[in-house]
């Protein structure tokens, strides 16, 4: 008997839904990566994409614990010398809350081809609809 080796040609992927109303940033983070990854699949293997589709709703309403709101800062570089440019993340919540969830899940996936490609996967809302109500994905619950 051989060993069960997905490819791309027998994956089955499904839709989640995860509200992330009073939720924190980190555990929204954490479950849409394990979804994206197809971690929580008995056929999961790491060098296959094999993960499903995530809509993440309500980014608005997520949680950051502690001071984290006033202390934790989002760098990035223009590519010009000497603009490294700074957001702090309540600045960044207000204006851009679907952003900030992307990148923390984003810092959850493998640097690499795959990742990039698991990363389009996900679709985040800032409030609670989502026109992906044709595709009928599940509610996730964690």
């Amino acid at each position: 008997m051989s060993t069960f080796m997905p490819n791309a040609q027998n994956i089955e992927r499904k839709w989640y839904v995860i509200d992330a109303e009073g939720k924190t940033l980190g555990k929204v983070a954490t479950e849409a990566a394990t979804l994206l990854r197809g971690k929580h699949k008995p056929v999961f293997t790491p060098h296959v994409d094999c993960g499903d589709f995530v809509i993440i709703i309500n980014a608005e309403k997520v949680v950051l614990t502690g001071k984290k709101l006033e202390q934790k800062t989002y760098y990035h570089h223009t590519g010009y010398i000497g603009n490294l440019k700074e957001i702090k993340y309540k600045t960044l919540m207000k204006t851009k809350p679907e952003f900030a969830v992307k990148l923390a899940i984003r810092r959850m996936l493998p640097d690499s081809v795959l990742g990039r490609k698991q990363l389009t996967r996900v679709r985040i809302f800032r409030g609670a609809e989502h026109p992906h109500a044709a595709q009928q994905p599940e509610e996730r619950v964690f």
